[in-house]
C-alpha cells in the first residue's frame, strides 16, 4: 500500500483530483484521474460538497452532479465541451427526461456518446449519478468555422 493509503503504482503521466467526498477515501478511488490525454470522471451524483447535503428532486441533484464534474474537469485543464463519452444511471427510467434540459445546456455544444442505464445507487436517496470521459481541449483545433474536430 502506497503511502497516500492507496493501493498499487501511480505512473508519472496520471494525475488523481479528489474532493471531500467521504466515499472517495472510505472506498479508494478518485473524482477523477488524468491518464495522458484523457480526463476519466468517475460516476458523480448531486451531493453538494459545500452545504455537504444532497438536494431534493432529480433535477437539482442533476444540475449539482454536472457542476461536480465541471469543477473536476476544470482542475484537470478540461470543460464539459470536451466530453466525449458520458454515462447516465438512474433508479427511477421516468426521472431521466425532466434532466434533458440541463443535460443538453451541459453536453449540448459536445454531442458525446453517451448511454443511460436504469439501475439501483448508493444511497436510496440519489436520483442520477453521471460518469464523463473527456479529451482535454489543447490537444484539439478549431477549424474555420469554430467546429472542434481531433
Amino acid at each position: 500500500m502506497a503511502a497516500d493509503g492507496r493501493a498499487g503504482r501511480v505512473s508519472s503521466n496520471r494525475q488523481n483530483i479528489s474532493t471531500t467526498s467521504l466515499f472517495e477515501e472510505r472506498i479508494g478511488y478518485s473524482r477523477a484521474v488524468v491518464s495522458g490525454d484523457f480526463v476519466f470522471v468517475s460516476g458523480t451524483t448531486g451531493f453538494d460538497y459545500a452545504r455537504m447535503d444532497l438536494p431534493d428532486g432529480v433535477v437539482a441533484q442533476c444540475e449539482q452532479a454536472l457542476a461536480n464534474i465541471e469543477r473536476a474537469l476544470e482542475e484537470a485543464g478540461a470543460t464539459l465541451r470536451d466530453v466525449i463519452r458520458v454515462r447516465y444511471i438512474v433508479p427511477n427510467r421516468a426521472d431521466f427526461e425532466p434532466c434533458w434540459p440541463a443535460l443538453r445546456q451541459a453536453f449540448g455544444a459536445a454531442a458525446p456518446a453517451a448511454t443511460m442505464i436504469v439501475a439501483g445507487l448508493l444511497d436510496p436517496r440519489m436520483r442520477i449519478e453521471i460518469e464523463v470521459t473527456a479529451m482535454r481541449s489543447g490537444l484539439r483545433r478549431a477549424d474555420p468555422q469554430g467546429i472542434l474536430s481531433t
